[in-house]
Order: structure tokens, then sequence, then C-alpha cells
């Protein structure tokens, strides 16, 4: 007997040891990658948006991200009962259907990097609403990044490309990084001990079915051209779908604070693609409104407080 506890003993400390190697290079690897697709769903949203107008490229992103991530769905189908379902399209709507139709509307109007930068201060708007709705504590040092995002913000707002102002666009981000914070929150108490996979399809599903009455009535009479149709079904499948399976082996590796690091990725990619597919450039505004959005991420990190 003490020589199969060694044996096993041993087999413990070795996959321990062969999940913290991997752990070592992998993360990083998935990390920047994770931010690479999510920075790239701007420059799909930019491209295929004046094509699909906001709502048709919406119904195709979450029918096609639900479809991708479907089989969590149906290996949990019996923990899913009407209450849970009347719960899910709420926070479907607050965390998917209303922001994505915002981002899309917004990438209509300004280079796909405002979207970006805007995107990160959803990390921000987590805190403010976890403090204002349920009395959590907030730290000094998450105040003043609180501050230094939404100064970002104004800056970020006060912008123009081509001599166009870029306002609408940067708060309709905003907004929709607001409601991302209402739903992070939500889903954090009222759907506690659900697969994170099977939330995140049911919560898809429940978002095109709100969408897609607009989207059949917006829906072009012209023909959408090839290359929009390639970034709609990368938006869906990739950005949406496939990027929620490897954000969620991240949080299961790793945890939740050290997977939301992404967030200061998403940015810099989002101008990144934009710069090189698109020309967008980045202006000054979009630059010091990105440093004080990220300072601002940086410091509502739960680490330390």
């Amino acid at each position: 007997m003490s020589s199969a506890r060694a044996a096993a003993g041993d087999l413990a400390r070795s996959n321990a040891a062969a999940v913290s190697t991997a752990s070592a290079w992998l993360t990083p690897l998935e990390l920047v990658v994770l931010g690479a697709i999510w920075g790239g769903s701007f420059l799909f949203m930019r491209v295929a948006a004046r094509d699909f107008g906001p709502f048709g490229i919406v119904e195709v992103r979450l029918f096609l991200g639900a479809l991708v991530l479907l089989p969590f769905l149906w290996r949990a189908r019996s923990q899913f009962n009407r209450g849970l379902w009347l719960r899910l399209a709420g926070i479907a709507a607050i965390n998917s259907a209303i922001p994505f139709v915002l981002f899309a509307w917004g990438a209509e109007r300004a280079p796909a990097g405002v979207g970006a930068i805007a995107n990160a201060t959803a990390v921000m708007f987590t805190a403010l609403v976890a403090l204002v709705f349920y009395g959590e504590f907030i730290s000094a040092r998450r105040t003043f990044g609180l501050i230094a995002g939404f100064i970002g913000v104004i800056v970020l707002a006060s912008g123009k490309t081509s001599g166009v102002s870029v306002w609408p666009a940067a708060l309709a981000g905003t907004g929709a990084a607001l409601l991302y914070g209402f739903g992070a929150n939500l889903i954090r108490r009222q759907l506690v001990g659900l697969p994170a996979g099977a939330v995140a399809a049911a919560t898809l599903l429940c978002a095109a079915a709100f969408i897609a009455p607009l989207a059949f009535a917006t829906w072009p009479s012209t023909a959408i051209p090839a290359l929009s149709w390639l970034c709609a079904v990368l938006l869906g499948v990739l950005c949406t779908g496939l990027a929620f399976v490897l954000y969620y082996r991240l949080i299961n590796r790793v945890g939740a604070p050290r997977a939301s690091t992404v967030t200061y990725l998403v940015p810099l990619f989002g101008v990144l693609w934009a710069w090189l597919a698109l020309g967008e450039p980045l202006t000054e505004t979009m630059a010091v409104a990105g440093l004080l959005i990220l300072g601002g991420v940086a410091l509502n990190q739960q680490w330390g407080g």
C-alpha cells in the first residue's frame, strides 16, 4: 500500500509539473492569440457592417458563435430549466445583443481602433457596477484607475479622423462596455455553478433570437460582397465561438484574473489590424486615450485590492 501511495504521489507531482511547464509557455501564447482574435473582431465589423448593417452583421455573428458552442450546451442541457432560460434571456440582451449592435453601429462610423479602445473600459465598468449595485469594496488604487479610464473615454470621444468627429462611435462603444459591466456582474451572481461554455451558447442563442426580426427587416436588398461575408463568418466562428472556447480554457488553467489580462492586448491588436488591412492610422487622441484607459484597466486588476 505504501509503495502504491508513493507511486500515486509521484504521478500527481509529475502531472502538476507538466501542467506548470505547459502554463509557462502555453498561457502567454494563448493570451496573445486570443488578444489578436478579439482585436480582429473590430476590423471584421468595420469591413462588414457597412454592407450588412449593424443588425445583419450581429445576427450572423450571434448565430454562428452559438453554433460553435452548441455542443457545450447540449452536454449540460439537463441543468437548463424554464426559469433559468428566462434569466439567460435577460442577460443575453444586456451582455450580447445590445452591446454587439452598438459596436457594429460604431464600426460603420469610425475607425476600428476606436471601438477596440472603448471596449477595454468593460473591466472598469464591471468594478463600478459591483460598487454601486452590490456594495463591493473598491480601493483607492482602483478608484484612481476608474478616474483615469473615464478621462480616457473623454479624450477618445474628443478625437477626429479625416476631420470627422468620432464621438458617436466612442460613446456607442463605451455604452456597450457599460452593458458588459452589468452582464459580468449578473453572470457571476445569477449563473453560479453552470458550465461557462453552455452559458455562453445559451446567451448567444437568446441574443440571436432577439436580433433576428430586426436583421430580417433591415437585411440589404443588394448582394453582399464576398469579402464582407468572409468577415462576417470569421467574426462569428473565430472571434465569438472559438474565442470563447479558448478564453474558458485559459480561465480553467490560470484563473479569471490572469485570463483577463487579454484586455490589454485587444486594443493593441485592434489598432494594428486596422492599420495593416485598412490603412487606418493611430491618431494622437486615440494613443492618449488608449494609454489612460489601459492604465485604468491595470489599476483595476484584482491583485492587491
